[in-house]
């Protein structure tokens, strides 16, 4: 596996260096960071964000807000006057294929969000990604861009996915704090690129581009043996379980951070 950064482009939505986004550097000293043009261009949802007085308001706001702009329910419910129900991409439908197999398309098309708006690419994806050209990189562009997942702005919605995320923790999850206390639990460092040993415990790992966490000790033993422990900046949340109170992932209390080299700290 390669441990540079020239797999790829160093192109981002977000204004800030890719090589700065995915390093260490970033994960200690973070900086605000929004997808450009998402909260200019969307306004009136953060108007009315403004005025919910907890985070289940929040979430009852932007959902109605993201069937408003996409149509998502009433396609999903009706039928179409020539022919059988159309179901056009959505989030929802995104995480839950994520928590099924992160893995499969699903997974592709949220590692390829993380890809277009941070330049963070995936090291995993069926297995590892050294290189572009390598079969498995190329599985991974066919099923990121598969015309399945593509209808319906889905990576617009993705960002205002992010930033409703983003403005929720902020505001009513972890306000005035700048990192959260995350744990991973794996099987083996097959997905996980060690890039320093600091000392028995201690090391800085290359996540994938996107990865679960728990924000619970005991929740993260449930999916390996070692626990990995890190200190996640607010600003690599896309998603969490608390984030909205009907959604495929409640049951698991994931949380869903982009990627890029942290230094965690390794339990039993």
């Amino acid at each position: 596996m390669n441990t540079d950064r020239t797999i790829g482009h160093s192109t981002n939505l977000v204004g800030l260096p890719t090589d700065y986004l995915g390093t260490v550097a970033f994960v200690e000293a973070p900086r605000p960071v929004h997808v450009a043009g998402v909260v200019e261009m969307n306004r009136p949802l953060f108007e009315m964000l403004d005025l919910a007085e907890d985070l289940e308001e929040a979430g009852r706001a932007f959902s109605a807000y993201m069937r408003a702009m996409f149509a998502i329910d009433r396609e999903q419910r009706e039928s179409g006057e020539s022919g059988p129900k159309r179901y056009l991409s959505s989030w929802l439908r995104l995480v839950a294929g994520w928590g099924f197999d992160s893995n499969g398309p699903e997974g592709a098309v949220l590692k390829g969000w993380v890809e277009s708006r941070f330049g963070i690419f995936p090291t995993w994806h069926k297995g590892p990604i050294t290189r572009i050209g390598t079969g498995r990189w190329t599985t991974y562009v066919e099923e990121k861009m598969s015309s399945r997942f593509h209808s319906n702005s889905i990576m617009t919605q993705l960002d205002l996915l992010y930033e409703f995320c983003q403005w929720a923790l902020h505001r009513f999850v972890a306000p005035g704090v700048s990192h959260l206390t995350l744990h991973r639990g794996v099987n083996d460092f097959g997905e996980h690129v060690a890039l320093q040993k600091i000392d028995k415990r201690h090391a800085v790992v290359r996540m994938n581009a996107l990865v679960s966490f728990s924000a619970d000790r005991d929740t993260a033993g449930c999916f390996g043996d070692t626990i990995l422990t890190a200190r996640v900046p607010l600003q690599k949340v896309l998603f969490f379980s608390g984030l909205i109170a009907d959604h495929p992932l409640k049951g698991e209390g994931e949380w869903l951070v982009i990627g890029g080299d942290y230094p965690v700290e390794t339990s039993w």
